[in-house]
């Protein structure tokens, strides 16, 4: 077992931390959001990475989900938990409030989601996005660190880097969502190409702007509720690596098995080497 942790806004490391190493290279999607930070926590390797960079200096939309995902792959994670800031659609999800979403709308727009093309089609099953093993895992450690917690949910993932207009947010809100972001889809996706297990800690910031006793979303908001969430996010890390063991199910390490549609003597050469350490033991 090897746990990758994509971080979101305000969380750029993993106190505890031992034999810290940064890790820096191109992949064949370009390169990744930064350097990948690896170590181990409670005799787990864990490899980090921020999202947006350290700093917060690429957007939703320029996000290099490929390369990212790509990267955690080469250096052999297993298990990926994607943490970050979301809006809420509900009233019982207050700001503050950590969420654990089971499923995944996709309203992004122009984004790159999938590791096949350009001369191989392959198709993975994503009826159910996340690992519920993993969920379990971290649903539990919220309850030991004492936050307040959602386990399950739908997460609509937009573009961004606006936030919804109140017709949106009320529109998500009739098909029942419960949380609003713009970056996790296309990583639970790819993740699942990846044959990674993944789950999300969504950190509830605002209302969206749907709730009329509430002020309208603003970024000071969200950054003061964030500053405060981020240590909480950590605990909840901190304690799931302690909970996790090596025999941890990771029901999706075989994603790919028949997913591969490609006559496999038809698959460019230069695919098979940029995908080498996805579909490699396939062909």
């Amino acid at each position: 077992m090897k746990v990758g942790v994509i971080g979101g806004s305000g969380l750029y490391d993993l106190p505890g931390l031992t034999d810290v190493k940064e890790e820096r290279f191109s992949t064949p999607f370009g390169e990744p959001s930064d350097a990948f930070i690896t170590g181990v926590l409670h005799d787990i390797p864990v490899v980090f990475l921020p999202r947006h960079g350290k700093g917060h200096r690429i957007l939703p939309s320029e996000i290099p989900f490929l390369a990212n995902i790509w990267g955690l792959k080469k250096l052999g994670v297993t298990h990926l938990i994607s943490v970050s800031a979301v809006g809420s659609l509900k009233e019982e999800i207050a700001p503050g409030h950590i969420v654990f979403p089971d499923q995944f709308i996709d309203r992004t727009k122009d984004r790159p989601s999938t590791f096949f093309g350009n001369g191989i089609v392959g198709h993975v099953q994503f009826g159910d996005p996340v690992c519920a093993a993993l969920v379990d895992v971290l649903a539990q450690s919220a309850s030991a660190v004492g936050a307040t917690y959602h386990k399950g949910g739908t997460y609509v993932c937009m573009e961004g880097p606006a936030f919804s207009t109140r017709a949106e947010s009320e529109l998500y809100r009739s098909w029942g969502a419960s949380i609003i972001g713009m970056t996790n889809l296309q990583e639970a996706k790819l993740a699942r190409e990846a044959e990674m297990s993944f789950a999300t800690i969504a950190l509830a910031t605002d209302y969206d702007c749907w709730h009329q006793t509430e002020e309208e979303v603003s970024v000071e908001q969200v950054l003061e509720v964030m500053r405060n969430n981020i240590e909480t996010s950590k605990k909840i890390l901190s304690k799931a690596l302690d909970m996790l063991t090596p025999d941890q199910p990771a029901p999706f390490a075989s994603a790919l098995q028949y997913g591969i549609i490609t006559q496999k003597d038809l698959i460019p050469q230069k695919i098979r080497e940029d995908l080498g350490i996805l579909i490699g033991k396939y062909l």
